[in-house]
């Protein structure tokens, strides 16, 4: 039996190209790829089918919906732009931690902030950029790293921005709320410095939870924003953190993104992409390797 008909049998219906309690046709799967594509540039394979199902899934039972079909017309309609951007969460990954590929803040530390703290006590204006911030672990593990050397930094025109297209997890990051494993990574020095306890623990009945501090979330912004669509910030960043993002588009909407960056960072600008993740293309052009997975602008274009 092919793995079709199987799924058929599964579902009770003609057409499933999932096993499962919801029909999901092959036209139901590109309009929902179709519709990512159109919005976030995120690019869905046929292999990714299984996927969609199961994070979908979810968002059928919720609406009481008893089929594909029908979620696909919800959410192509003017009254299904929320249950878009649910979808468009749902199947969005949000994996981080605390200090996650260690070598880049070790790069950070090391090579990039001396000079910068140093231009920052001279009054000059500091910003970097966590993009496709998750639940707020990046942009606050780049704080944490600029308070350990300098920990008067909010008193300083120096900003962390952080961005996400999904407004769940920047709430998340927002709230600043962390069980004590999430923040196992962060040294204890910094852990007692910039957490404080949270009585009975609010995400976990069984874990302790500790808040992001005053003085850490202060330097710390978070705002929506979609990669593909106009950026609102002014002014240039001294360094950009975009990892493990861009392995989600296709080979086009990379290079374009990668091109988008360069002018936003000043000059001499680093940018730290994910460990899976290459600036190919003409794209490469504007940047120069500084180590694995660091690239630093070849010429300042922002001012």
């Amino acid at each position: 039996m092919s793995s079709v008909q199987v799924s058929n049998s599964l579902n009770g219906k003609d057409g499933g190209i999932v096993p499962g309690e919801f029909l999901l046709t092959q036209q139901d799967f590109c309009e929902i790829a179709a519709m990512i594509h159109d919005d976030a540039k995120i690019h869905l394979p046929q292999s990714k089918a299984a996927l969609v199902y199961s994070r979908l899934a979810k968002r059928l039972r919720a609406l009481g919906l008893a089929n594909f079909r029908d979620y696909c017309r919800l959410v192509a309609t003017s009254a299904g732009l929320d249950e878009r951007q649910k979808m468009l969460a749902a199947l969005t990954t949000n994996v981080t931690r605390f200090f996650r590929e260690p070598h880049h803040f070790h790069h950070l530390e090391k090579r990039i902030l001396p000079p910068l703290i140093e231009a920052a006590r001279r009054g000059e204006r500091l910003r970097f950029w966590s993009a496709a911030c998750s639940s707020g672990q990046e942009p606050y593990s780049i704080a944490l790293t600029l308070l350990s050397l300098m920990p008067d930094a909010a008193e300083y025109d120096i900003k962390v921005l952080a961005t996400d297209i999904d407004p769940n997890m920047l709430a998340a990051g927002l709230r600043g709320i962390y069980t004590e494993d999430d923040v196992a990574p962060v040294p204890e020095k910094l852990r007692s410095q910039w957490f404080v306890p949270v009585p009975g623990g609010q995400l976990d009945r069984t874990a302790s939870s500790v808040e992001v501090a005053a003085g850490l979330r202060a330097i710390v912004t978070f705002r929506e924003l979609n990669f593909f669509e106009p950026w609102p910030m002014k002014g240039c960043f001294q360094v950009i953190f975009c990892r493990n993002a861009v392995i989600y588009f296709d080979e086009a909407a990379r290079e374009q993104l990668w091109t988008r960056f360069a002018p936003k960072l000043s000059l001499d600008g680093v940018i730290y992409i994910g460990h899976s993740e290459r600036i190919t293309g003409a794209a490469a052009t504007l940047f120069e390797a500084d180590g694995a997975t660091i690239y630093r602008l070849r010429q300042g274009r922002c001012t």
